[in-house]
């Protein structure tokens, strides 16, 4: 399957490690654990959506923008590696930042995500109210734009649409050469799903190379059945942008686990805070509070429930941001140490 005739830009410094996490594998007297560093993916610290933005940045510019708009919660790693990526090409950016986490801390608001958008300097950073339509109010501020003479080009939350979907089309690929290279056989691929482009664009590179890999997503915020419909969707129209029939996806494919949300988006949970400890504990891995860190605690979790078994392989997706660590220090300042 070719990629190379769709419109893309060089940000990934890949391919990502995968790595074997022998410490945390014996501790957990489970499945073979293994972690694709897709927290390495190198732009501003990286993250999953460097990924997503080499396709959205090309297709920006292939349309003439001059200014990127985008949107996310607070400590959104997208709106940080967008302003990144648009500025290695000379693009402006403004964003949106919905205050997702209402009782969250001064330095949630403060630090992290945040204070790295300001050092990389987008033109406008604006603060909306939690329950805002984000994607009008992207759609309103791109008539203001407009009016000034730019050439805006909408980013959805996440980048999660059928183009931003093809940089995990392409990181299913760049895995699977990885895993045929290893000899690797794993029995499955495990990560956080959120905006759902990640797993949308797994699910539809593994069915278009007929790789048979199955993918666990852990969600972060929706309940189960609204999580799943929603990836099956951009599955389905990611495989049509292709050109590629949207049958090769079935729904019984489509797999999210919302146990692990706890009360809400960027909310923190025990499992989570004890997911980011033990890995940095054991293997010496940054994990992130909102996305990887409740995604690694489902992992744990379903290996403590028997789900994964000895005998299994699991790859777990880290999906960066670590850097919204310092949005949370509190949490993890005064939690007990986690003791092996």
């Amino acid at each position: 399957m070719l990629l190379s005739h769709l419109p893309r830009v060089k940000l990934v410094q890949g391919p990502t490690p995968l790595e074997f996490l022998p410490n945390l594998t014996q501790l957990l007297n489970g499945p073979e654990i293994y972690i694709k560093r897709d927290d390495a993916t190198g732009l501003a610290t990286g993250g999953n959506k460097t990924r997503k933005l080499e396709f959205l940045i090309g297709d920006a510019l292939a349309q003439g923008a001059t200014h990127i708009l985008t949107q996310g919660a607070t400590q959104s790693n997208h709106v940080r590696q967008t302003i990144a990526a648009a500025n290695k090409f000379g693009l402006k950016t403004s964003v949106l930042l919905e205050q997702r986490v209402g009782d969250a801390t001064d330095e949630y608001y403060n630090n992290g995500n945040l204070l790295l958008d300001e050092i990389l300097g987008a033109s406008s950073i604006e603060v909306l109210a939690s329950g805002t339509d984000m994607n009008a109010a992207l759609v309103e501020k791109a008539k203001v734009l407009e009016a000034q003479g730019e050439r805006p080009y909408i980013i959805p939350g996440g980048g999660s649409n059928a183009i931003g979907a093809l940089g995990y089309v392409s990181a299913a690929i760049e895995l699977i050469n990885q895993l045929n290279h290893l000899q690797l056989n794993p029995t499955h691929l495990i990560h956080a799903t959120g905006s759902t482009g990640t797993q949308a664009g797994l699910l539809a590179g593994i069915a278009a190379t007929h790789s048979h890999l199955p993918v666990l997503g852990i969600s972060v915020r929706a309940e189960k059945s609204k999580q799943e419909e929603n990836v099956y969707q951009l599955t389905r129209a990611t495989l049509e942008h292709l050109g590629l029939d949207s049958k090769l996806i079935s729904r019984e494919k489509v797999v999210a686990n919302s146990d692990y949300v706890g009360e809400g988006y960027g909310i923190p949970t025990p499992s989570m805070i004890e997911a980011v400890q033990l890995l940095a504990r054991t293997e010496g891995i940054l994990l992130d509070p909102v996305y990887s860190g409740k995604g690694f605690a489902g992992l744990i979790g379903l290996i403590r429930q028997g789900y994964f078994t000895k005998n299994d392989r699991v790859i777990f997706l880290h999906t960066g941001g670590a850097v919204g660590l310092f949005g949370y220090r509190t949490t993890f300042s005064h939690t007990s140490a986690y003791r092996l």
